[in-house]
């Protein structure tokens, strides 16, 4: 079966998706569209394509803080991986990018947001449950709490 959304297309083979990305859009805009669609409330994401900008974040654990960082140059997309969870009600993505620059070098962080340039090709492995994450304050981070 064949679905679009916003900026996006994608095939469902058995439980599975297929999910493709319209050139000059942007990554997790896409993706939270078509998971929000699909109703996807728990699963893995993976992810190749190509970019032409993307906005990175480093967790710093000593201010609990993140620091973004954005980078505008023409690069390979060699490894999206992440998951989807509910944060305070919100179906959310939790991306992590590994980019390839053109002096073959790679950038890899925490995925803010990126714009395609070129593909952008997704596989989803939906879970038929609900995950739910909590900040933990000790850490500044999310946590899952699987007694939500």
């Amino acid at each position: 079966m064949n679905y679009k959304g916003n900026h996006w297309s994608a095939r469902k083979v058995d439980h599975i998706y297929i999910v493709s990305i319209e050139n000059h859009s942007n990554i997790v805009e896409a993706l939270t569209d078509f998971i929000q669609n699909q109703n996807i409330r728990a699963g893995e994401v993976t992810g190749i394509g190509a970019v032409s900008e993307a906005t990175l974040r480093f967790f710093n654990p000593a201010t609990k803080k993140y620091v973004d960082r954005t980078f505008k140059e023409q690069m390979e997309v060699t490894n999206i991986s992440g998951n989807v969870s509910e944060i305070e009600g919100e179906q959310t993505l939790h991306l992590h990018i590994t980019l390839g620059r053109q002096d073959y070098t790679a950038l890899a962080g925490h995925l803010l947001e990126a714009k395609i340039q070129g593909a952008g090709e997704f596989i989803f492995y939906p879970l038929a449950t609900r995950v739910v994450k909590i900040k933990n304050e000790e850490t500044g981070i999310n946590f899952y709490d699987f007694e939500k």
